[in-house]
């Protein structure tokens, strides 16, 4: 069962919110006044200990005024400025390797309201190369990060000797070498895909049939590939009946989370047995 934490901190933030509201209409002003009734009663200096019960909050007001400005940071940092999160699978290396902390722009590609993420204010549109973060289209309680290949109106065509072509030109890679892989060797290509250059890994010895191999990118859409491009459940591969056919495998644009702009910490066990490393720190290409 998936949560929705975005949702979940919006009620926090509303819930502690309206306590704050309710303690300063309605319930301050009570305490205000019994404790004036009961310095009015009394004859000398009053009891420090009796204006202080008088003036004590209720226990939930009191938690609710604690955690409101705390909630409420975290709400705007998190929904509009930047996010954290963590990279659970290796479709992105050698960009990202599993366990990376990576930070995402909330703001690159414009500002949206939490949970019903309508966009508000436009900022940039993705270009292609950029990381991004997005929400799978299929099930949108699933987060995906891949790298922008297609934008809209683009021609995509993908070979299955791997060859990446955009728009009928074939996208510039470049060998740097090789590593081991899971079906032997695994080449390493610098590439070049609009203003971005960086590392895709291929394993040459694993043929597979990619579904299609020809797509036109829609209006409001964008088509993703990994940059372990043998291991990568992207554009390529989404198969979903209830989404129409010239949509299948394109990301629309509402489902935007962010851009993915640094890695600041990794942490590959899953257990956290043992202590993150800063390695790998740096801006994301």
């Amino acid at each position: 069962m998936s949560i929705n934490f975005p949702l979940l901190l919006v009620i926090a933030v509303a819930v502690c919110g309206a306590l704050a509201l309710f303690d300063l209409v309605f319930l301050a002003p009570r305490r205000r006044n019994a404790i004036a009734t009961y310095q009015g009663q009394v004859a000398g200096e009053a009891d420090e200990q009796v204006i202080e019960r008088l003036n004590k909050e209720p226990l939930l007001v009191e938690y609710g005024k604690s955690f409101f400005p705390v909630l409420a940071i975290v709400l705007i940092l998190r929904s509009f400025l930047v996010e954290p999160f963590q990279i659970p699978s290796g479709s992105m290396r050698p960009t990202l390797e599993v366990g990376d902390f990576i930070l995402v722009n909330k703001f690159a590609y414009g500002i949206r309201l939490p949970v019903i993420d309508t966009k508000v204010i436009q900022v940039e549109d993705p270009q292609r190369g950029d990381v991004m973060v997005f929400r799978y289209p299929s099930d949108p309680n699933i987060n995906y990060i891949k790298r922008v290949v297609g934008l809209p109106g683009d021609q995509i065509r993908y070979t299955k000797d791997k060859h990446l072509y955009v728009n009928g030109k074939l996208v510039a890679q470049q060998l740097i070498g090789e590593e081991p892989g899971s079906l032997g060797s695994v080449m390493l290509y610098n590439e070049k895909l609009g203003e971005a250059e960086h590392l895709i890994r291929k394993e040459m010895k694993r043929y597979h049939a990619v579904p299609g191999g020809e797509w036109v990118v829609p209006e409001g859409h964008y088509f993703m590939m990994g940059d372990n491009r043998d291991n990568s459940n992207d554009s390529r591969y989404w198969n979903d009946p209830n989404i129409p056919k010239p949509l299948l495998g394109m990301v629309p644009d509402k489902n935007i989370v962010g851009k993915a702009f640094a890695v600041w910490m990794s942490w590959p066990d899953p257990k956290m047995s043992n202590l993150p490393n800063f390695s790998r720190v740096g801006l994301i290409h």
